[in-house]
This record gives structure tokens, C-alpha cells and sequence, in this order.
């Protein structure tokens, strides 16, 4: 009989399974965040200064803006991964790589819980 398990256990699963949710109450709260600060207006009184400066605070403000849909993109990516990997765990699946089909050690899954790839299988991408 092989050393080799083929998926991580129920009790296992469950356990992912509230790292995961955990992560996900965060990132909806911090996704949150990123887009109350993209939607409010940033007037800070300045509309009597120096055009010049002006200027540099409307760049600055749009720059500020891009940098929060950016960032607002990367939370929404990061939640839908969280959420497939519950998929996943309803499915059994969780865990097992999807090139090398092994099982991803259980301290990368329980550091990065939306892993597909095992290190080996991540190295052989580069």
C-alpha cells in the first residue's frame, strides 16, 4: 500500500474549511474598505491653492483611484479563489494538486488555503 493519500480527511477538510471562511470574512470586509475609499470623494478643501498645486493633487487623486480598482480587482480575484477552494472541499478535491495530482502539503494549503499547485508544480511553470 502506497504512503501516497489520495485526498485529505473529512476532519482535515473542515479545517481548511474555517481557515477559509475566516479569510474570506476578511477579504469582504477589506474589499469593503477599497471601494468606500474609491467611491468617496477626496475634497480636502484644497479648491482656493495654487493651480499648480491643484494639478498635482488631482494627478496624485487619480493615480490614488487607479491604485484602489487595482487593488480592488485583486481582492475580488482572491475572494473568487477562496471561494472555488470551498468548492472544492465540498467536492473532496481540496488539496490535491492539478498538474502532479498530489496532495499540496498541509502548510501551504493552511498559508496560501486557495493553492491549486504543489511548489514542485508551481516550479515547473518558471
Amino acid at each position: 500500500m502506497s504512503d501516497e493519500r489520495v485526498r485529505y480527511s473529512d476532519a482535515d477538510l473542515q479545517e481548511f474549511k474555517a481557515v477559509i471562511r475566516e479569510k474570506i470574512e476578511k477579504a469582504e470586509k477589506d474589499l469593503q474598505l477599497i471601494r468606500e475609499s474609491f467611491i468617496n470623494d477626496q475634497n480636502n478643501g484644497t479648491d482656493d491653492t495654487s493651480p499648480t498645486f491643484k494639478a498635482f493633487e488631482e494627478g496624485a487623486e487619480t493615480l490614488s483611484k487607479e491604485q484602489n480598482s487595482i487593488l480592488a480587482g485583486r481582492q475580488e480575484k482572491f475572494l473568487r479563489d477562496l471561494k472555488n477552494a470551498l468548492i472544492r472541499i465540498e467536492n473532496k478535491t481540496y488539496g490535491i494538486c492539478r498538474v502532479t495530482g498530489k496532495l499540496i502539503p498541509k502548510e501551504r494549503l493552511l498559508a496560501v488555503p486557495h493553492a491549486t499547485l504543489s511548489i514542485e508544480a508551481k516550479n515547473m511553470q518558471k
